[in-house]
């Protein structure tokens, strides 16, 4: 060859040793740039994870911190049984001097209870089975009744429970009990209902059940009461 001919192959050798170099460094330089963009996609998913998880926990603390029914578990209100929380109620009830406590018990032929021994009866006129008002005023009726269920697991038993004023309907109750299958054979069940109502004078008030005969008279015969408070003597 000439030496013309071998300075053009020495030339063209040059030349693509120089394009496979800048290849080379331009396919590092791009893993490089790749590299750095996946660490900082990376990076950045990992503190928006922790903020997210940090964001939740603050939130989970502060509604712990503000639910009722948390601090309930937490921190129980009532440290007695039901019996002494409403009889606590009643006590701090602010009363007008009108008053009865009756003991009841189921009639033979009627749903209405019977007063069957008298316990308090100030300035209200205790019947058979009604007490009569006196004084007109606001006045908060309660009745606490115990029941025996001897065959709760038969069938459901739908229990009513009304107080009467005058022989008509005032405020009344219906609950279905031993509808479950988990009932046992024998079941013992408790009742409390407080009415706040304005009566008139010579009101008659009553109490009827429409199953008087589960009334438990055997076990429990003076935890089963009717009573009357005046509240106040304004409407």
């Amino acid at each position: 060859c000439s030496a013309q001919e071998q300075t053009l192959f020495r030339v063209k050798d040059s030349h693509e040793s120089a394009m496979h170099v800048n290849e080379d460094t331009v396919s590092r330089r791009l893993g490089a740039t790749n590299k750095t963009c996946l660490y900082f996609i990376i990076a950045t998913l990992v503190v928006l994870l922790v903020f997210a998880l940090a964001t939740i926990m603050v939130l989970l603390i502060q509604r712990k911190a503000a639910d009722p029914a948390m601090e309930g578990i937490a921190k129980p209100i009532r440290t007695g049984n039901a019996s002494e929380d409403y009889l606590r109620i009643l006590q701090n009830v602010p009363s007008k001097g009108a008053t009865a406590y009756m003991r009841v018990s189921k009639s033979v032929n009627s749903s209405k209870l019977s007063l069957v021994e008298k316990g308090v009866c100030e300035d209200i006129q205790c019947n058979s089975e009604e007490l009569v008002i006196r004084k007109q005023g606001i006045y908060l009726i309660y009745c606490h009744l115990n029941f025996h269920f001897p065959n709760c697991s038969n069938s459901p038993i739908d229990l009513k429970i009304e107080f009467l004023v005058n022989n008509e309907v005032n405020r009344q109750t219906l609950s279905t009990w031993c509808a479950s299958e988990m009932c046992q054979e024998k079941t013992f069940k408790t009742f409390l209902q407080l009415h706040l109502t304005y009566l008139k004078a010579e009101d008659r008030i009553s109490v009827t059940l429409s199953h008087p005969k589960f009334l438990n008279q055997a076990s429990l015969p003076n935890e089963n009461v009717l009573g009357v408070l005046r509240y106040s003597d304004e409407m």
